[in-house]
């Protein structure tokens, strides 16, 4: 049995895999004070998991951030209060057995590669676009971390080929940073672009059902919305040529970027030969925690139930 767990800002999911196949899941909210109340509420959650299937499962944890293999401690989270903990050794700590923790983006590409929408591809990018924008690359079925934890973290490398317009007015990224991708295209990013454009507070989806509706004030946000998509995905095409691109959280669920991006990319990349894959998740919200139960093998479940 293998347990996942997603770790997000409003919720915490724990889902557990026989095999591939589902057999139960919980969702509880994400405690909004300590850092310790977060490591209490997903201890209970792997325990009565436990109870509820009468066998210890293998426990990974799709984070928002990463782990520091220099320090060991939670880095780069836009939780914040995650961050300078160990939260794999807190939380083993707390279940009684080992923990390990990779970046959301990472469990979400690794959940996709492996048998969702890019099932069979060799090169896999994942893109999470919600309140943030993460991503992750899977390279013949495993997930790349690198030396610093931070492999695909596009969403903050700067805007490519910002325009003077861009430049004036770019914004701020929590991470300290300015005109970070992420604080572009996000949800957040836009809805932002939107009230400095326009004064008028909306959320993404509302902003593309305008848009799509004739108004012209969302017509132009939202072409700007897929010209610094594009601009941003190029520049991971070029290096690293992607077979499939996924797209996962809130935004993924805006049906035209399938159709306004790929030739967008194509006009941006270096010497394109043919249109780069880029497809929506097949398993929506269920990617992150199915990639964080899929960070341990079906063997090493096993080896687990093993013991008392």
């Amino acid at each position: 049995m293998r347990f996942g767990i997603d770790l997000g800002g409003t919720k915490i999911e724990i889902i557990a895999l026989d095999g591939s196949n589902e057999v139960l899941r919980h969702r509880v909210p994400t405690p909004q004070s300590a850092y310790d109340d977060t490591i209490k509420a997903m201890r209970d959650l792997v325990l009565e998991a436990d109870q509820k299937l009468r066998m210890r499962g293998t426990v990974g944890v799709a984070i928002p951030g990463t782990i520091s293999g220099k320090t060991g401690l939670v880095k780069n989270a836009n939780s914040t209060r995650l961050i300078g903990h160990p939260l794999d050794k807190d939380l083993a700590a707390a279940v009684g057995r080992p923990v390990r923790v990779a970046n959301d983006a990472n469990c979400f590409t690794l959940s996709e590669a492996s048998d969702g929408a890019a099932k069979g591809a060799d090169v896999v990018f994942g893109i999470i676009v919600g309140t943030g924008c993460g991503g992750g690359v899977s390279v013949a079925g495993r997930v790349l971390s690198g030396p610093h934890g931070i492999a695909g973290e596009w969403g903050h490398n700067p805007l490519p080929a910002p325009r003077p317009d861009e430049i004036t007015a770019a914004p701020k990224c929590y991470c300290g940073r300015t005109s970070c991708i992420e604080a572009w295209i996000s949800g957040t990013g836009l809805a932002a672009d939107f009230k400095r454009r326009t004064g008028l507070d909306l959320h993404g989806h509302a902003i593309a059902e305008a848009a799509a509706a004739g108004d012209a004030k969302a017509k132009a946000v939202m072409e700007d919305f897929y010209d610094r998509f594009a601009r941003s995905l190029a520049s991971i095409v070029n290096v690293l040529d992607p077979d499939t691109v996924v797209i996962g959280g809130g935004l993924s669920n805006i049906h035209t970027l399938y159709d306004e991006l790929p030739p967008r990319v194509e006009r941006y990349a270096f010497t394109p030969e043919g249109r780069t894959r880029i497809v929506k998740n097949a398993h929506g919200d269920s990617s992150g925690v199915r990639g964080a139960a899929w960070l341990w093998s079906e063997a090493e479940a096993a080896a687990l139930a093993k013991k008392k």
